[in-house]
């Protein structure tokens, strides 16, 4: 059957929170808007007049469509080089969706999306559902298939196995330039001690180059190890700029509502080292290098302002 104008409009009207549903789901910018689409060629062959609720039939299909791909993603990423680590996205993007609450602030956080992937399929559904976009446990039984006492069944699983037992700071824009620019100043500073003094004991640094970036393949462990770490990696050397293509600029940005350094090549996004801040300090670093999972974060960059540049190597 033809799309009609209406039916386009219905569609697009839905893009943003599906898209955002899609992301939380998948935790690829990428992946989810390929999910969307082909949400998009589902809707355009469904026989519309007898859908009661458009936005109940697409959310119910880019869910199931995201459980699939999730299922495959667990095999792919067996095979994955090195650490897998979500997709970042800047603010101001709408593939973060609701960012009200508490909860939904949470839910598109690198720690959380990272964490996420401890869960089944059906866990990260409900969770996501939930926990960002406020569905409850008998439309949720509905979208997934299953009862609504098993949905709150599964919804408590999820709901530990994300818990980490350390509160993270709620962080703005002005307090995530001022965390960068205060992790910045120490990382380079040449004095290790004043960089251990912002991380927690247990601090974990990790980074994902997909084979295609230079990146560790085993995450590194304490304060003193990750600052070692750190301060090497700030310490600009001709060897470096040759690696990198040309003389980085730094910047302190929000990154999935948290800081972030985001390093830029010319108008490329180079990496993205998001900050897991706590009351302890800050007790992650995740640095995404792999270029695929950059496209989208540089194509924002150039729609979008900044401020001025922490430093250029």
């Amino acid at each position: 059957m033809p799309l009609s104008a209406r039916d386009v409009e219905l569609f697009e009207h839905s893009r943003a929170r599906l898209e955002a549903i899609a992301y939380r789901l998948l935790g690829s910018a990428g992946d989810a808007e390929d999910a969307v689409q082909d949400t998009f060629l589902r809707w355009q062959a469904a026989d519309r007049e007898r859908v009661e609720t458009p936005e109940a039939w697409l959310t119910k299909v880019l869910t199931n469509l995201c459980r699939n791909q999730l299922t495959s993603a667990r095999a792919r990423r067996e095979s994955y080089v090195g650490t897998w680590l979500p997709e970042p996205v800047l603010a101001g993007d709408r593939m973060l969706g609701p960012v009200d609450t508490v909860e939904q602030r949470e839910s598109v956080s690198m720690a959380v999306l990272t964490l996420m992937e401890r869960l089944s399929a059906n866990e990260r559904a409900v969770y996501v559902l939930r926990e960002a976009f406020g569905y409850s446990h008998s439309e949720i039984a509905e979208i997934l298939d299953i009862t609504e006492s098993n949905c709150q069944q599964v919804y408590r699983r999820a709901k530990q196995h994300v818990a980490t037992g350390r509160a993270r700071a709620e962080v703005d824009g002005p307090t995530a330039r001022r965390i960068v620019e205060e992790f910045f100043a120490a990382a380079t500073s040449g004095d290790t001690q004043r960089l251990v003094e912002l991380l927690t004991d247990d601090v974990r640094s990790t980074g994902d180059g997909g084979g295609k970036a230079p990146a560790r393949a085993t995450p590194i462990i304490g304060a003193p190890a990750v600052a070692r770490f750190l301060r090497n990696l700030f310490k600009p050397t001709d060897v470096k700029r040759n690696m990198m293509g040309g003389s980085p600029t730094l910047y302190a940005e929000v990154v999935n509502g948290g800081p972030a350094v985001v390093v830029m090549i010319g108008d490329r996004v180079l990496a993205v080292m998001s900050l897991e801040v706590t009351s302890d300090g800050v007790a992650a670093i995740r640095t995404q290098a792999n270029p695929d999972k950059l496209v989208r974060a540089t194509r924002q960059w150039s729609a979008s302002e900044h401020g001025e540049p922490l430093d250029a190597w």
